[in-house]
């Protein structure tokens, strides 16, 4: 009896040690960074711009938010073979937000650089604030760039309902060329 006792006591005690080390929240390396709006007002809500964090050879990516100051947390993407003290080459990028927004592309990407305050290691910044406009700043030549997505509007040709087909929409957007070589 004594003996189980003991055993299950060792148990819990190997396996809440190993539970503590896995799950240590000092061990996750933080970056803490923001984004600035440059025709913006003074009061302006930045909360729900997209930040992208990409750090090379790892093929995790993570995602942000930022809050409503234009500040984001986030933990740096690392795979479990690749942690390390220094992360190699991160970058952040502006992806989106809740409106319309102009990024330059000097503005759209800052380096991940460790942080001068903290001595610990585990906290990075960016290098600056992801910036970006409001409004176009080229005074309306700001050209959307091609995703490579085209119009999803159909043609529709009223088809008699006794041949019993099925809308015109369907076979309309192809049309084989015969003919060209």
């Amino acid at each position: 009896m004594a003996n189980n006792l003991f055993f299950v006591a060792f148990l819990f005690v190997v396996t809440t040690l190993s539970l503590a080390m896995a799950d240590d929240p000092y061990n996750s390396q933080l970056l803490k960074g923001s984004v600035a709006c440059v025709d913006c007002p003074q009061d302006f809500d930045l909360s729900g711009v997209q930040v992208l964090v990409k750090c090379d050879k790892v093929k995790k990516l993570a995602v942000t938010y930022t809050q409503e100051d234009g500040t984001f947390i986030t933990e740096l993407p690392s795979d479990e073979t690749t942690k390390s003290k220094n992360p190699s080459n991160c970058m952040a990028k502006i992806m989106g937000g809740p409106h319309q927004l102009f990024v330059s592309t000097k503005d759209a990407f800052a380096p991940v650089i460790a942080n001068a305050r903290e001595s610990s290691g585990s906290f990075f910044t960016t290098a600056k604030p992801l910036g970006f406009y409001s409004t176009c700043p080229l005074k309306g030549k700001c050209i959307a760039k091609d995703n490579g997505f085209a119009s999803s509007k159909t043609v529709d040709f009223p088809l008699p309902r006794e041949w019993g087909l099925a809308p015109s929409s369907y076979y309309i957007p192809f049309i084989p060329i015969i003919g060209i070589p």
